[in-house]
């Protein structure tokens, strides 16, 4: 599995980022980029970036 980031509908609020740095960044734009595949030991917290993402542009996908 990985995350994925809607880069049209980021702004880069960093609450991914925060979250779970494991799995997320902030791109040359600013913007949030799913930089890590999820692992048993970030899944949780992924998850948890997804849910809080404010403007729900996360999504979790079976690779």
């Amino acid at each position: 599995m990985r995350a994925v980031v809607d880069q049209e509908g980021c702004i880069g609020c960093g609450m991914c980022v925060a979250t779970c740095p494991e799995v997320f960044a902030f791109g040359e734009d600013g913007t949030a980029v799913a930089n890590g595949q999820l692992t048993d030991g970030n899944f949780a917290s992924a998850e948890s970036a997804r849910s809080a993402c404010p403007v729900a542009v996360i999504d979790i996908v079976q690779d």
